[in-house]
């Protein structure tokens, strides 16, 4: 007798999936699909789109091979709906079953998708994560700030990750000023650990090199792992090769070395190939025996369930309006360099083209290159959301949406942080190589040569000081603003609008 329909998700490939448990070996039957609806509502990046349907077309096969009975549909079946509610419906008319179980998607333009959907279906939470929505909201009832530091230690609490007692180790909470360094000369790991492409994978590849040849991205070389196995691989190869001097770092960036010492495996813990307690565990193993420092182990667990835990629970406490949000009134269209690479600057060049290549760049990349470019320049943060969303492989909109639309452009008036991350060409001088041989000179304010991201920079603060010239953490850079003489002043502003009134005109820059 059939029973119920279970979908599975591309980024739930976890047998620990809370519809699986409601479900029934013996009678039910699990719907997969590989739909257009889900690979073109942004232009995903190539390598995603085949890392996913490679990773599900695996895990489909596990399924059936622990006795579920698994409807499976490919991106190129003719029958194919191309969307999650068509194939539910098709597969429901074809088994006669009457109910779908879900676990809960993480966007709500899907949630939305399901809850529409003709056929009944029973949306069960996504206990996957280690905060639920009812405890987030519980948490931040009350609060004036939701700051990921106080939410970071309660998590820590409850883990009892690095702790010991009730007291956490070491003696301090957060070792983040210990993972500020600039890149050494050298760096002693080769990066990732990189996987040959099996034939199952290779039959993807030709599929997605097929359908979408236009995307932004290279799809060769395809490196990723596709199942748990290469996943477990991949977190092993980072505890005993990287992680002892990830934190010191964390931060750094280097024009010969996209990878530096992180782990790239946010793309499998976000699909559901590794999970949040795994990961941890296996960090702070390696600090209890001694073969981490404990400033590598905290950064690197804090970023797992501090700021990942804590975006999701802002996304969702926010709603689905949150990626609209607008707070500084930037209306700028998204450079189009964005998708070429085709600029001087660069750090963004280099930020870009590794994009474009690897579907991955680090959060500093992320945040202080281009993202501190879209922010400085008043680019509309929907379409900066929009970018980040499609270019990169561990993108997902309740982890995406609330870094970008908060953190990075400061869209959401300081829901995310108290302040926006903002800085002039120094910072970026300080931690990268990208400065030199730039077409522009960092040392230089103003004029023609001048690094865009310095008078740009004094422009924002200036185009915004209502907003933030009172805000305590902005003090300082004020005071210098306004220690500076007017005819500095003005050269910052009138350089600004030269470059920006370049932009606009879609001329180089």
């Amino acid at each position: 007798m059939v029973g119920r329909l279970i979908l599975v998700l591309g980024d739930q490939l976890t047998d620990e999936l809370s519809a699986l448990r409601e479900g029934d070996p013996s009678r039910d039957i699990i719907v997969m699909a590989e739909v257009m609806g889900e690979a073109s509502y942004v232009p995903h990046h190539p390598k995603k789109i085949a890392f996913l349907f490679a990773a599900m077309r695996k895990f489909a096969a596990h399924l059936e091979a622990k006795g579920w009975r698994v409807r499976y549909t490919r991106l190129d079946d003719p029958d194919n709906t191309h969307t999650i509610p068509g194939e539910l419906i098709r597969g429901a008319a074809e088994t006669g079953a009457v109910e779908v179980l879900a676990t809960e998607p993480g966007e709500f333009r899907l949630i939305a998708a399901l809850e529409e959907c003709p056929i009944p279906v029973h949306q069960f939470p996504d206990d996957r994560f280690l905060c639920s929505h009812a405890e987030f909201d519980q948490w931040a009832e009350g609060r004036k700030e939701l700051r990921m530091e106080w939410f970071y230690r309660e998590m820590r609490r409850k883990t009892g990750l690095l702790m010991e007692g009730d007291q956490p180790a070491g003696g301090k909470w957060n070792y983040d000023h210990d993972n500020r360094k600039p890149a050494p000369g050298d760096i002693g790991f080769n990066g990732p650990l990189r996987h040959r492409p099996d034939a199952g994978t290779e039959a993807v590849l030709t599929l997605v090199a097929s359908r979408f040849a236009g995307n932004f991205g290279t799809l060769d070389p395809f490196w990723f792992a596709t199942d748990r196995d290469g996943a477990l691989a991949a977190l092993d190869h980072f505890i005993a090769h990287a992680l002892p001097r990830f934190g010191d770092f964390q931060d750094a960036m280097l024009d010969g070395n996209r990878f530096l010492y992180h782990s790239v495996i946010s793309m499998y813990l976000n699909a559901g190939l590794l999970g949040w307690r795994e990961i941890c565990e296996a960090a702070e193993g390696a600090w209890r025996s001694g073969k981490a420092p404990l400033n590598a182990v905290e950064g690197f667990v804090r970023q797992i369930i501090g700021w990942r835990e804590f975006m999701r629970g802002i996304y969702f406490r926010q709603g689905p309006d949150y990626t609209r949000m607008n707070a500084l009134g930037h209306d700028r269209k998204l450079p189009e360099f964005y998708w070429t690479a085709d600029t001087a600057m660069r750090c963004v060049s280099r930020a870009v083209e590794q994009t474009r290549d690897e579907a991955y760049a680090h959060h500093i990349q992320r945040l202080m290159v281009t993202g501190n470019f879209a922010l400085l320049a008043g680019i509309d943060p929907h379409q900066v959301h929009e970018w980040y969303l499609a270019v990169y492989a561990d993108a997902y909109e309740w982890v995406e949406a609330p870094n970008v639309i908060g953190m990075s452009q400061f869209a959401d008036g300081g829901i995310v942080g108290s302040k926006p991350y903002v800085s002039g060409g120094n910072y970026i001088n300080k931690m990268s190589d990208y400065c030199k041989g730039c077409s522009y000179e960092v040392g230089e304010k103003s004029g023609d040569k001048a690094c865009p991201f310095n008078y740009l920079y004094w422009a924002f603060l200036h185009r915004h000081r209502d907003r933030f010239g009172r805000n305590p953490r902005m003090a300082q850079m004020y005071r210098t603003w306004m220690a500076m003489s007017d005819d500095r002043r003005q050269a910052s502003l009138d350089s600004a609008d030269a470059f920006l009134a370049r932009l606009d005109r879609s001329a180089p820059v």
